[in-house]
């Protein structure tokens, strides 16, 4: 067992919360430079927990993740993607051909500890 598989759901779920909550908060930070730079954006996450409880229809698991319909995010927020946009993007998502989730986990693993300050991740410090 990794260390990823000892955090306990509700710990989990408070990290993705939070994340949620930064992604609804920070409408400047395109899905297209998120793709770009992780590979992963909010239509990802929404994917993510569709995926997870295929219960929630994809629809309403992406406007968990938004806040709002997917449709009314993108008119109020989403800029036209620029040539070195989708280029990067493309570039980006290569680098998740073939990556299983145990890769993916192996992948995370390796880069714990976060090496954020805790200014940035807890909002007491």
């Amino acid at each position: 067992m990794d260390e990823l598989d000892r955090l306990d759901d509700a710990t989990a779920a408070r990290a993705f919360r939070r994340l949620v909550r930064h992604l609804r908060h920070r409408h400047d930070a395109q899905n297209i430079d998120l793709m770009g730079l992780s590979g992963f954006c909010r239509n990802c996450l929404g994917d993510w927990i569709h995926e997870a409880d295929p219960s929630i229809a994809k629809a309403d698991a992406r406007r968990i993740v938004y806040g709002m319909d997917q449709s009314e995010w993108k008119t109020r927020y989403q800029s036209e993607a620029t040539p070195e946009q989708l280029a990067r993007m493309e570039e980006s998502l290569k680098k998740n051909e073939g990556r299983d989730d145990a890769e993916l986990d192996e992948a995370l693993d390796e880069s714990f500890p976060a090496s954020d300050p805790p200014s940035m991740t807890d909002p007491q410090a």
